[in-house]
């Protein structure tokens, strides 16, 4: 990566280098729903804003990568993945890093930590990007890859991560790379989450002493959505809801992978309680799907009318439930 290329994601989220991860998240979700392509139909212009703030959260979200980030700056991935052998495939400023073995060759001789010739790692990493070529029809843009030697010593296996959306590993998609001039095809099943491993066999690095080439793993992460998380096999949302909902019940719309659904809030539902939809959720094996949790979010009105001030204050007059009456019995 060029100099003039290197993003400041903290700047991008609109927080300092310090922000909590409860900040992060707070900002992106405002993001996120400000510049969504459901929100911002054709825009392009906002679509490539969202995915500026997705790759930024991707990273600052994430306590390993935001550690090397803080650290390392433009050069966050390579010292996690180890510098590319001959500059195949990658744009690092017209610097030739090929003299060096790994990211810590090259800091160490940067900061003379060791005063002479730094011992070189026998162990090789691999670095490739992939194709700037267009995907099939119906399938997103294609992502780079950071590819490194999976077991050191004589194995060739690779392993690279792939991001996708929420929609593409639901659904799943077909994505087109390239390992320096070959291009190959990878149909990701639908149904991947986050740490999925999948194994592309004959497509890792080839041995130089038996010509044998190993696999590739492909490790899923999921670029952060607006709406839906996920909790192991459990897609998650949260829902809104008011006080009077909460008390008297309610029937409300809930949003699914499927389309809304309407659920039926009991009376009584308090904050943070989880409703299950039962087969709404992340496809499972042999055509099963998980769950949907929708989590219920108490939200009182910030802007009241004269006469929903007057009734509030009626209810508050006349209530007898006191959910605090328990706490007169606490003592240390």
């Amino acid at each position: 990566m060029a100099a003039t290329d290197f993003k400041d994601y903290y700047a991008i989220l609109g927080v300092s280098k310090t922000a909590s991860p409860e900040e992060i998240k707070q900002a992106f979700r405002k993001l996120a729903r400000k510049y969504h392509p459901d929100v911002n139909p054709n825009n392009k212009q906002a679509e490539a804003r969202f995915k500026e703030v997705s790759e930024a959260y991707e990273v600052v979200s994430d306590s390993d990568k935001r550690k090397k980030y803080d650290q390392f700056g433009q050069y966050w991935k390579q010292a996690g993945e180890g510098f590319p052998s001959g500059g195949v495939g990658a744009d690092m400023g017209n610097f030739d890093f090929s003299q060096y073995g790994n990211f810590d060759e090259f800091i160490n001789e940067l900061l003379g930590r060791f005063g002479g010739a730094t011992p070189r790692s026998e162990r090789q990493s691999y670095s490739y990007s992939t194709s700037s070529r267009s995907a099939p029809s119906g399938f997103a843009g294609f992502n780079d890859f950071g590819f490194q030697d999976a077991g050191g010593g004589t194995t060739q296996d690779s392993e690279a991560t792939i991001t996708l959306t929420f929609a593409e590993a639901f659904n799943g998609v077909q994505k087109r790379f390239s390992l320096g001039n070959e291009t190959i095809d990878v149909r990701i099943p639908s149904g991947a989450k986050p740490g999925t491993r999948l194994r592309v066999r004959g497509k890792g690095q080839i041995n130089p002493m038996t010509q044998q080439r190993g696999d590739l793993y492909l490790k899923v992460e999921l670029t952060p959505h607006s709406f839906f998380q996920m909790e192991g096999d459990n897609l998650v949302c949260e829902v809104a809801i008011t006080p009077d909902e909460a008390t008297l019940g309610a029937s409300i719309d809930v949003p699914t992978p499927d389309g809304s659904v309407n659920v039926k809030l009991p009376a009584g539902v308090r904050s943070g309680q989880s409703l299950r939809l039962r087969g709404k959720g992340w496809p499972l094996a042999k055509g099963e799907r998980g769950d949907q949790l929708v989590k219920v979010a108490i939200v009182p009105p910030k802007d009241l009318s004269q006469q929903e001030r007057e009734y509030y204050e009626k209810i508050r007059a006349i209530r007898t439930y006191n959910p605090r009456s328990h706490l007169n019995q606490v003592r240390l």
